[in-house]
């Protein structure tokens, strides 16, 4: 498993934004993020990208909902989706003023 974390790591894709720009993009850090949720550090992916937890429920929903339909899947979808936006909008806006 150690293996396959150290060639993910190898292949993660600089922010282009961030070097060209100087700024962070808002979906900086969710690469890392991913990688430390590999490596079993729980608490460090989400300090890396607060929206990682929520963006793994919508995902697993979304696939899930795709394979056995829900009875509220659109709202249930449409709740999710407005938490995520929340939240890397605001952590993108925290790390400007930071």
């Amino acid at each position: 498993m150690n293996f396959i974390i150290t060639k993910v790591e190898d292949y993660m894709l600089p922010c282009l934004n961030k070097k060209f720009f100087g700024i962070e993009c808002m979906g900086c850090g969710i690469q890392r993020s991913i990688s430390l949720i590999l490596r079993g550090e729980f608490i460090e992916a989400f300090y890396m990208y607060p929206a990682i937890y929520t963006l793994i429920s919508l995902i697993g929903f979304v696939v899930l909902n795709y394979f056995k339909n829900f009875k509220y899947a659109t709202n249930i979808i449409i709740v999710l989706s407005i938490l995520n936006v929340i939240i890397i909008v605001g952590n993108y806006i925290f790390k400007l003023i930071n």
